[in-house]
């Protein structure tokens, strides 16, 4: 006598919200019987049905082509779908893959901003960096934040803020050094892919620890620095953030470089 089961100890079994079991029903991939009382009742041949829209489910397999297999399925037409996932495997292998590689240099620079050499000015050279940028000034942080995620918004997959060290803001050079106040041009990404570049050449660089109320000092030793070493600054002052409030809540732990172009 073949076996039936309602439809509660089917959603329980397979963990499928009823709503779920009778939408099946409904676009006709699983065609549960009727009781004398009008309860579903489920066969063997609708469990193993569940049995493989579940393992497609989980592969990403949409449900018309779950519909299209059972309706008619062949030795050719499972090995094909077995090809099938195997890519989706190896996709998902891929992926995660990138992830992985994604979090470790993460990790990576968070610990490399730990580890750098703090109010100590240097000189660095950089090629120009390929950069997203959004030209567009702020004055308040929550604007930042805004045109931050404008910034993370041309790729979500692939762009990210926490353990980011390539996010930045562009200062007036102008406004600092003659004015004395720090003027919020634009924010960037420094990215392969960008369209924009920032400028190659030789820079003033400072690491400092703590709120950002401190590059206006740390900018001004930066100016002094310069005219001592008998530099001259050549273009405004890149603010770049290696930690921010996306990776610690405590401004103590920020960390925060200032690199400026000088000839």
């Amino acid at each position: 006598m073949e076996k039936y089961f309602k439809i509660g100890e089917i959603s329980k079994l397979y963990h499928i919200g009823v709503d779920s079991l009778r939408y099946y029903e409904e676009i006709g991939v699983i065609s549960p019987k009727r009781s004398e009382s009008g309860y579903r009742l489920y066969s063997i041949d609708d469990i193993w049905r569940l049995n493989v829209i579940r393992d497609l489910r989980e592969l990403g397999f949409g449900m018309e082509q779950i519909r299209d297999y059972l309706h008619c399925h062949t030795v050719a037409s499972t090995l094909e779908l077995l090809q099938k996932e195997q890519k989706a495997i190896e996709q998902k292998m891929e992926t995660l893959m990138q992830m992985k590689t994604n979090v470790e240099q993460r990790m990576q620079t968070i610990c490399a901003a730990q580890n750098r050499p703090l109010a100590q000015i240097g000189l660095e050279s950089y090629p120009p960096r390929r950069c997203f940028s959004i030209p567009e000034g702020y004055s308040e942080e929550n604007e930042m934040d805004v045109l931050i995620k404008r910034l993370l918004n041309i790729d979500q997959a692939h762009f990210y803020v926490i353990g980011n060290n390539q996010i930045g803001t562009v200062i007036s050079r102008e406004d600092a050094q003659h004015r004395g106040k720090l003027t919020y041009k634009s924010v960037f990404m420094i990215e392969e892919h960008g369209g924009r570049f920032l400028p190659g050449g030789r820079y003033l660089t400072v690491s400092y620890q703590g709120d950002y109320s401190q590059s206006a000092q740390w900018i001004k030793k930066l100016m002094e620095y310069a005219q001592e070493h008998q530099l001259a600054p050549a273009g405004d002052i890149l603010e770049l953030l290696w930690i921010d409030i996306h990776t610690t809540s405590d401004v103590q732990e920020h960390i925060t470089e200032l690199q400026m172009l000088v000839k």
